[in-house]
This record gives C-alpha cells, sequence and structure tokens, in this order.
C-alpha cells in the first residue's frame, strides 16, 4: 500500500500521483455480484439539474456489498481476494462460505487471502479484522468499521478507505464511539460492527494532477459565483469581481462555508455527545 509519483514528463504529469494498490490479489470481478450503474447527470425526474457538478465518467459496473451480513450467522467465510472498487475508495474483499455463497465486504487493513472470517449477533466470537459482532459483545478500545446506526439497517458509518471508530464505553443500553471527525455520539448496543480498520488509507494522499481524470471519475467543472451572471447566481453580476458583503452561498442563496448541515430536531441528535468542530471556522456543526 503506497503512492507512486509520476516523472514530469508532461504538465498533466506534472503534480500526479497514483495507488498502487499493493493490498490487491484479485483483478476479475465476480459477475454474479455486479449490475449496471445508471447515470443520471445529476438531473431529476423532471431533466432539471438538482446536483451541480455531475457529468461524463467512465462506464463501470457496480459491486454490490453486503453490509447486513444477516443471514451469515454461525457460517464461516473464506477470503477469495481483495479487489480494486472503482465505485469507492475502500477496497472490497470476496468471502466465500462454507455453503457455497460468495459476498463482497469492505476489506479491513490486513485481511489477507484464505483467511477465515465470522459473523455473529448471539455471542461473542474472536475480535479478528473482519468479524462481525453487536457492540455489546466487542470489547471496548477496539477500533471498528462498517459500524450500524439502527439495528438491522445494515452499515453506515466508517465505510471509506482508512476510517474506523473507536469503542471507548458501554453503558446502559448504548455504547459510546468516537468518529474520524471528532464527534463522539452513542449507538445502541445491538447494533453491528466489523473489527478493524477499513483498508487502502493511502488513498487520501493521491493526487489526480490533471482536469482530465477528474472528469473520468465524473466530475464537471463548477463556475464560481462571482464570475456569473446576477441572474445566475447570488454573488453574479456588477462592474468588477465582487460577492456584494454577503458570505458564500450557491446558486440557490444557501451557505456553501461554515453553515449548519445537520438538523438538530432529529431523534439521533440526543445521542450526539460531543459534536465535530468545523477545521475552518472553528464552529461545532
Amino acid at each position: 500500500m503506497a503512492i507512486r509519483v509520476y516523472k514530469r514528463t508532461s504538465a498533466g504529469r506534472r503534480n500526479a500521483s497514483v495507488n498502487d494498490n499493493a493490498e490487491v490479489t484479485k483483478f476479475t470481478p465476480e459477475h454474479s455480484l455486479l449490475v449496471p450503474k445508471p447515470k443520471s447527470g445529476g438531473r431529476n425526474h423532471s431533466g432539471k439539474i438538482t446536483s451541480r457538478g455531475i457529468g461524463g465518467g467512465v462506464k463501470y459496473m457496480l459491486r454490490l456489498i453486503d453490509f447486513k451480513r444477516k443471514d451469515r450467522d454461525g457460517i464461516a467465510g473464506v477470503i477469495s481476494g481483495i479487489e480494486y472498487d472503482p465505485s469507492r475508495t475502500s477496497h472490497i474483499a470476496l468471502v466465500k462460505y462454507a455453503d457455497g455463497v460468495k459476498r463482497y465486504i469492505i476489506a479491513p487493513l490486513g485481511l489477507k487471502d484464505g483467511q477465515t472470517i465470522e459473523c455473529s449477533r448471539t455471542g461473542p466470537i474472536e475480535p479478528t479484522p473482519g468479524n462481525l459482532m453487536q457492540l455489546k459483545y466487542i470489547p471496548t478500545g477496539l477500533d471498528v468499521h462498517c459500524v450500524e446506526l439502527v439495528p438491522g439497517r445494515g452499515a453506515q458509518m466508517c465505510r471509506s478507505a482508512g476510517t474506523y471508530a473507536k469503542l471507548t464505553n458501554k453503558e446502559g443500553k448504548y455504547a459510546t464511539l468516537v468518529l474520524p471527525s471528532g464527534e463522539t455520539r452513542m449507538v445502541p448496543l445491538e447494533c453491528t460492527a466489523i473489527i478493524g480498520q477499513v483498508g487502502n488509507g493511502d488513498h487520501r494522499l493521491r493526487m489526480l494532477g490533471k482536469a482530465g481524470l477528474a472528469r473520468l471519475m465524473g466530475r464537471r467543472p463548477i463556475t464560481r459565483g462571482v464570475a456569473k451572471s446576477h441572474h445566475a447566481h447570488p454573488l453574479g453580476g456588477g462592474s468588477g469581481r465582487s460577492k456584494g458583503n454577503r458570505p458564500l452561498c450557491g446558486p440557490t442563496g444557501v451557505h456553501s462555508k461554515g453553515g449548519n448541515t445537520r438538523n438538530r430536531k432529529k431523534f439521533s441528535s440526543k445521542l450526539i455527545l460531543r459534536r465535530r468542530v468545523s477545521k475552518r471556522y472553528g464552529q461545532k456543526k
């Protein structure tokens, strides 16, 4: 797992680097676990753009990831290989269970081919990377990923490359987790999590180096608001470049930096013990 820096042979290579994907051991996907990925271009059912900056991109098939492993309790599985997934930052692992069923899971750090993993919701098992248990059976102090927020809903937190949550305490009906953002929150003990940290942690160090690679990933360029006309953006128009003494915002006037991104009236807000802090403005979200 390392980053390889390109030689400066051209303008596009000057600042570019690539992940060598040293963890990958299997280079062809399991065809029974592939589904087509539809493209929307950021448009809704009526053809209007509701998400700016989406368009183009290379065609690829989605890999079906088993985030619940609900019917795998008590069935041992063997890792058949670690694969690259074009639709996510982390690598994925193909698991072949004793009953012949094949599933994809998020590949934790240190997972090897031929390793056996287990899943148990009824009791404790060995806390090795890749094993899934309810939080009430996981010893405190361990790193976990693919954490559920609601029992039975499937993994929702800590699924991207290199992330993990620290299980610090268990009291009453809830477990306390410290998330990668710095947020500390309580999660019901019946929720499941996978032991270990997500692999491919060097993904964040990669530099694309040129705009063409961003277009291949489906990211279109976005025009600055101050460069637009007055009828196209709240910051646009005028004889010169000026934002008109107002905070940065999007085309609809919603604040783009430093504003709250969470509805504090949610039921789960009472489960947040310490909110994450914005690195830019030092404000709690």
